[in-house]
């Protein structure tokens, strides 16, 4: 199975296309995943939506807003609002997971990598095949 990630943006204006995008594939949506981290002395959080693989091909997509968000453990926020209203939309809770900022990364494709152990570790995501 190949899982990836597909940055949308920081979570400004491509927030909308997140939402949207879940919206659009409610059916194929499995989980919702609130990434939160520390940035340069700022709590900031990352929206995930994973989608269930695709049949055939076995390829599962991992939408991400990175850490443009500010924690909502910190600042209430409308953009983290905008989650939650999906969440209960599509009836799924918001899985919140504690990780390292990308810029303790030298390359964004590690960080990417390092993700995907966390979450197939916590079972959120399947495991490699």
């Amino acid at each position: 199975m190949i899982q990836r990630f597909i940055e949308l943006g920081e979570g400004y204006s491509d927030l909308y296309e997140l939402l949207a995008t879940a919206r659009s594939n409610k059916e194929r949506v499995s989980k919702l995943i609130a990434l939160h981290t520390t940035k340069k002395d700022k709590e900031v959080t990352s929206f995930v939506v994973v989608m269930k693989p695709t049949n055939p091909g076995e390829f599962q997509a991992l939408y991400i807003c990175r850490e443009g968000i500010p924690n909502p453990n910190v600042i209430a926020n409308k953009r983290y609002e905008l989650f939650e209203e999906l969440s209960n939309d599509l009836d799924l809770p918001i899985i919140p997971v504690e990780v390292k900022p990308s810029s303790m990364f030298n390359e964004l494709i590690l960080y990417y990598q390092y993700l995907i152990g966390i979450l197939r570790l916590n079972h959120y995501i399947p495991p490699m095949k």
